[in-house]
């Protein structure tokens, strides 16, 4: 059965749940009718806008008629006709009248030229619109089970003359709903993915980046949402772009209540000449809709970037548990110290080392050696090769961190080819991070990655890459930020896609979090802040737009490099886990009792692995105070979080949102506490008097802690999704085993599995 339909000028698309639906008008513009639950095509008439007479300050298309293009809602905005909403394309001419010409609905996906694309449409429509100087043409992608259709344009020079291209939209859509509230995520270096919430008023709302890439300032995905939409029920719209590269999304709303939708790349500096027959190819922009809430809308994402998206031998592959050796020793290595940390991550079970910056040249600090590939023999001697000989004897697989898109003024590339490192002469060069961008718009320069970093994997047999970018592109034109971008992807496409290596992508922590990039990294670094705390907040508004596959998550060393908190190892590790975990810290600083409680957690992973990487994730529970996520597999794991205690706190719940009928066993996953976290406490509980300063708690806390009990519970589906009554939180009247302590910044986790008949 097709799903794309077109039956007398009206274009219907219908996935699983959802249609779009738009028309060609009697002045030949395509007018959107509608995006949101499934529809009949004999709607169209009921849900198209009505005109029967014209506003009085309307610029009338024809004489005589009330049609008025600011008072439609078109599939693409045209300029300079009497629509006054943002426009989707601007060139020199300022002005462009697009008409329809012609459709072609074809099985499966039409590939953008040169940029990453989803894969695995089930079809895809082609509209052509004609206007005197440019040919548009508007691609839909259908991609019925996710519930997901997706957006791009070809602009053609069908003129006789050149035209600048100085703006250009993959995709405009006008709503009509009132009542509407825009969600982006905001932040910087170390604090991602901020989520902002705005009431949509007349006027213009912009989610954009201008720093050459996706950015952590804004992500590229945004979502709009009802007024009374919340995580379980009400409408919501999500958008993302298949591109890395500055972006801008606009929304719009003009003085009769249409909201324009606007997204693509940054048109901020932009200039195209497009010469007779030229054309240009936007990228992608993914579109979905829920009526069912922000949990069933991040839902429709995960799935199609888990199937659509992501690619190669990790598509829906198990990610290894890895341990990266930058917060254990930034720079200050050697041999010695890395094959330590690699025995001891061995003994807990953890399957991947990564050695990450300061391997190569003469790179002791962040002010000399990017561009360079020659080993720090003083560091390895023997080379890469030789330790990865090492961490593969130990049946691990081998990693290594690589920042190949800079260069250091001071280094042998710089001095060798000073013209392939993007400045401007005129002015005072500047720096971030000690280093410059590579011009990857030269052919040369592409080619002298790909084979340096083919002959690292190769030569060393490498089985993951970490590629870090560290810099902003500035003080270039917004052509030359989508040539660096498209060069970009050239360059990963040569390297990886006939590799069985897994790749992970990093720039700066979160900076280049986008679906172009997952078109080649399977996962991405979520930020380098890695307190447990913090990375509550980051990962879970990750994941309104992004699966937990995605997301690089690691535990590390308390106090945290990002903020100094001490956190319990137990509620580290419990963030971490909804996600790609891995460890980062020095496990031979590590007390006994530490380790033990590591090689648990290794093996819970390894136990559940498959669920938290790829279960259906619910935000749950969240308050100033409170955090609950749920992940859904064949089980059920539930993550409870706090950040600070109270004292005679109230009654405690557990809600559990997604089971089939039945009865279930509830546990929690049990775990030690330091002795020292009781202080003078400890006193009251011994039968003799202790220093709770001195040298015999600090050498018996080393080893033994106070075990937390596993909670057990057997309720109904039923009574779970009301919310079950656990046992009570410390509450400084006293203690016993029944009692919960998880303390400030605590956590715990519940595994949910249903009661079989003869259980």
């Amino acid at each position: 059965m097709k799903n794309i339909i077109y039956d007398d000028g009206v274009f219907l698309l219908n996935t699983k749940n959802t249609s779009y639906c738009f028309k060609v008008n009697d002045y030949l513009h395509l007018e959107h009718v509608h995006y949101g639950n499934r529809i009949e095509i004999n709607d169209v008439d009921a849900l198209t806008l009505k005109r029967s007479i014209a506003y009085g300050d309307s610029v009338l298309y024809e004489q005589g008629s009330q049609y008025c293009l600011d008072a439609t809602c078109l599939e693409y905005g045209n300029v300079g006709r009497g629509d006054f909403k943002e426009d989707s394309i601007l060139t020199n001419i300022n002005i462009a009248d697009f008409k329809f010409e012609d459709y072609e609905i074809v099985d499966g996906d039409v590939d953008p030229a040169n940029l990453p694309n989803a894969y695995g449409a089930d079809e895809t429509l082609k509209v052509t619109l004609i206007d005197i100087n440019l040919q548009l043409d508007l691609y839909y992608g259908l991609f019925y089970e996710t519930d997901v259709i997706t957006r791009r344009v070809v602009v053609t020079n069908v003129s006789n003359n050149s035209i600048h291209l100085n703006k250009v939209m993959s995709m405009c859509l006008d709503l009509t709903q009132d009542d509407l509230m825009l969600l982006d995520f905001t932040g910087a270096w170390s604090n991602e993915v901020n989520k902002n919430e705005k009431k949509i008023q007349t006027g213009t709302y912009v989610v954009s980046s201008n720093t050459g890439f996706s950015s952590n300032r804004t992500n590229p995905g945004f979502i709009i949402k009802k007024g009374h939409t919340d995580e379980f029920h009400g409408e919501a719209w999500g958008f993302n772009l298949i591109y890395s590269g500055s972006h801008y999304s606009s929304i719009n709303k003009n003085d009769k209540g249409i909201v324009r939708i606007n997204s693509g790349i940054n048109y901020i500096n932009f200039d195209y000449e497009l010469n007779k027959d030229d054309s240009f190819y936007t990228p992608v922009v993914v579109l979905t809709y829920s009526d069912g809430g922000l949990n069933e809308l991040s839902h429709h994402f995960h799935d199609f970037i888990n199937e659509n998206i992501v690619r190669g031998t990790y598509k829906k592959k198990e990610r290894p548990i890895l341990i990266n050796s930058w917060e254990a020793y930034m720079f200050d290595y050697n041999k010695r110290k890395l094959l330590a940390l690699a025995n001891k991550a061995k003994d807990l079970g953890i399957e991947l080392f990564v050695l990450d910056d300061g391997w190569f040249s003469t790179r002791n600090d962040d002010t000399s050696g990017l561009g360079d590939y020659n080993v720090n023999k003083k560091k390895l001697p023997g080379g890469i090769k030789a330790l990865s000989n090492k961490i593969h004897e130990l049946d691990m697989k081998f990693g290594l961190w690589v920042e190949p898109e800079a260069i250091n003024p001071d280094s042998d590339l710089y001095r060798a080819h000073p013209d392939w490192a993007i400045e401007d002469n005129e002015y005072k060069t500047l720096y971030e991070r000690n280093e410059l961008l590579l011009d990857l718009t030269k052919s040369e320069v592409r080619d002298y990655i790909v084979e340096n970093i083919n002959k690292l994997i190769e030569d060393n047999n490498i089985d993951y890459i970490k590629w870090d970018m560290n810099r902003q592109l500035i003080g270039v034109s917004g052509k030359y930020d989508y040539e660096y971008i498209k060069g970009l992807y050239e360059v990963l496409d040569r390297i990886f896609k006939d590799k069985d290596v897994l790749f992970e992508s990093c720039s700066s922590g979160g900076n280049r979090f986008d679906l172009g990039m997952l078109c080649y990294s399977p996962q991405i670094w979520s930020s380098d802040d890695t307190d447990a705390i913090e990375r509550i907040k980051i990962q879970k508004n990750l994941s309104y737009l992004y699966p937990l596959s995605t997301m690089g998550a690691h535990v590390s060393a308390s106090p945290s490099t990002a903020v100094l908190r001490k956190t319990p190892l137990n509620t580290r590790f419990n963030v971490a886990c909804f996600g790609d975990l891995g460890y980062e810290l020095d496990l031979n600083n590590l007390s006994s009792l530490e380790i033990n409680e590591i090689k648990k957690q290794v093996e819970f992973y390894k136990q559940h692995r498959q669920t938290f990487q790829y279960g259906k994730f619910y935000r749950v529970e969240s308050s100033d105070n409170k955090e609950s996520f749920e992940v859904k597999l064949d089980e059920t794991i539930v993550g409870k979080f706090r950040k600070l205690m109270n004292s005679s706190v109230g009654f405690d719940t557990l809600k559990v949102i997604d089971l089939k009928d039945g009865m279930y066993d509830i546990t929690s996953r049990p775990f030690s506490i330091n002795i020292e976290t009781f202080g003078h406490l400890i006193n009251f509980v011994l039968p003799f008097k202790v220093n709770t300063e001195g040298l015999l708690v600090k050498e018996v806390s080393k080893y033994k802690g106070l075990d937390s009990k596993q909670e057990h519970y057997v309720a109904s589906s039923n009574a779970l999704k009301q919310g079950i009554k656990l046992n009570n939180l410390y509450i400084s009247s006293g203690y016993n085993e029944d009692v919960r302590l998880p303390l400030d910044f605590g956590s715990e986790l519940y595994l949910i599995k249903e009661k079989k008949d003869n259980e």
